[in-house]
């Protein structure tokens, strides 16, 4: 049952991150460095932007297992969940482009709370980090680099390679970069949320669980 419960809160923890980018792509004010990179690869293929994530996530997973990063349920689930989710809800249009700066601005923000939120409940499953985390992670281990510059290089290099392929970059992609760090801190504050003290389980150990 607790199992079910964890499964639950992971998949519930998805749909909200999707709701979340939804929001701070429909605010039209500049998308976040990794949202450019799907919105141009989908521009330069032809296909949805939640298709574009999916692909993005598969190249993840296998450069991530190469470098040796053990995976979990949660980082099949994420690579998988949030773009069909992203696809679900433009083909539904239940929201709304911004109409204007302020609104923009406002639906950005909403947004980046929406994913500090579905943040604490994917990662407090203890299902694995997702797969752009993961690739974090493996670059940290593999050079030694402080996580937060790892993090800077990831993000600048799909930033720069999204806006050539025609992703949109605006004031709201520098918004993001600030804020998202503030939006989690608070919410994972609020809710009193530690995420060293989650133990994540890997994908072999999820397996491995169904086989006794």
């Amino acid at each position: 049952m607790k199992f079910v419960i964890r499964l639950v809160r992971l998949v519930f923890g998805l749909f909200l991150y999707a709701l979340g980018i939804a929001l701070t792509i429909q605010a039209h004010i500049g998308y976040a460095p990794w949202d450019i990179f799907h919105a141009g690869v989908a521009k330069l293929a032809g296909i949805q932007l939640g298709t574009a994530s999916i692909a993005a996530g598969i190249v993840i997973v296998a450069l991530t297992v190469l470098l040796g990063e053990k995976i979990g349920l949660g980082t099949i689930l994420n690579m998988v969940l949030i773009g069909l989710f992203l696809n679900a809800i433009f083909a539904l249009d239940i929201i709304p482009l911004a109409f204007s700066v302020p609104a923009g601005i406002g639906m950005l923000v909403a947004g980046l709370f929406v994913i500090a939120l579905a943040s604490y409940f994917y990662i407090g499953s203890g299902f694995g980090a997702g797969p752009r985390d993961s690739l974090m992670i493996a670059l940290r281990r593999l050079t030694k680099i402080p996580i937060g510059i790892c993090r800077a290089v990831i993000e600048g290099t799909v930033l720069l390679a999204g806006w050539a392929l025609g992703g949109l970059f605006g004031f709201g992609t520098v918004l993001s970069a600030i804020a998202t760090g503030f939006c989690i801190e608070l919410t994972f504050t609020l809710l009193r949320f530690d995420v060293t003290e989650v133990c994540h389980e890997t994908l072999a150990e999820t397996i491995q669980r169904f086989r006794q």
